[in-house]
């Protein structure tokens, strides 16, 4: 097998969404220790949650395997109205790493339902941030996963609908599924700015860059990881094959056997050494940077864990 060209795509790997939450529960355990309870995994990464286990968080599918009066860490993907409560109530200390990309749905939720609008979402049912946001207005909210749901939606009044986003989609398919949404709702309405989040845009703008030049792409992320899925269907939609793989190890050393240009990326939760270790494993006689924009973003810290 021929050593491959690799376009390695930039921006790639962690988000300031990530980082920030990844940074909280690394910050309550340096100033705490063991155990720090995180609700859900604090990022979809298998990598990041192992490593933060190692040094002692404790991941928990619910609130109820949280000791009362104990800390939690609530998770990027953001909660529900209902599970704040229920932390309120058992006196459970909670510090926050919900990504402020996706606190900005939620608000966007609550103000639509507050003024009488039916409110669809465009996501993905079952995931934790779909979860949170429908939370929100669960009366008023309806969830949307493809133009078929939009053609089979009955709301009370027509004329007063909204729509939003889960922030990790795939740009194509929400424009498609906003496109029948305007159709049968010509007064729909949405928010003054996009609620894909810029990380996520700007990765699937970078694969789509590499993915064109390339005759394999590798996604380097976790398969509960909704953007870096994403990554792996825009690849394919420019007509490259692609692969999600969540370390080294996922590599299938048949794919390579035709590939002279190897295109890799990483999703917004993956850590970026695991990228580094790929191209090791690749043995690429060059490596070329495909940089389709600079990220500078960084989000503020909750108050509990910054530095006095």
């Amino acid at each position: 097998m021929a050593l491959p060209v690799v376009l390695l795509a930039s921006p790639r790997s962690f988000c300031a969404g990530v980082e920030r939450a990844i940074d909280i529960v690394d910050r309550l355990l340096d100033q705490r220790g063991g155990p720090v309870h995180v609700r859900k995994q604090i990022v979809h990464n298998t990598h990041v949650v192992a490593d933060l286990e190692a040094r002692g968080a404790v991941f928990v599918d619910e609130l109820d395997a949280v000791p009362d009066g104990a800390t939690v860490v609530f998770s990027a993907h953001g909660v529900s109205p209902a599970v704040r409560e229920e932390a309120e109530r058992r006196g459970l200390e909670v510090v926050d790493a919900t990504c402020p990309l996706v606190t900005k749905v939620h608000a966007e939720a609550r103000r639509y339902a507050a003024r009488g609008d039916t409110v669809v979402l465009i996501g993905h049912a079952g995931h934790e941030e779909v979860e949170g946001t429908l939370g929100e207005a669960p009366e008023r909210t309806v969830l949307v996963q493809s133009v078929a749901d939009v053609e089979a939606l009955d709301v009370p009044d027509p004329t007063r609908v909204s729509y939003l986003t889960q922030t990790t989609l795939a740009e194509d398919e929400t424009a498609e599924v906003l496109t029948a949404l305007r159709a049968r709702f010509p007064a729909l309405k949405g928010p003054s700015s996009a609620d894909i989040c810029y990380a996520t845009t700007n990765r699937q703008d970078a694969v789509r860059e590499i993915a064109r030049d390339s005759d394999l792409v590798l996604v380097v992320g976790s398969a509960n990881s909704s953007n870096s899925v994403r990554l792996v269907e825009t690849a394919r939609r420019v007509g490259t094959p692609a692969h999600l793989i969540d370390d080294v190890s996922g590599i299938r050393w048949e794919w390579l056997h035709e590939a002279r240009v190897v295109g890799v990326t990483a999703g917004a939760s993956a850590p970026p050494r695991l990228v580094d270790e790929v191209i090791e494993a690749l043995g690429a006689w060059d490596v070329q940077v495909r940089e389709t924009a600079r990220e500078t973003i960084r989000f503020t810290l909750p108050t509990a864990v910054r530095p006095r």
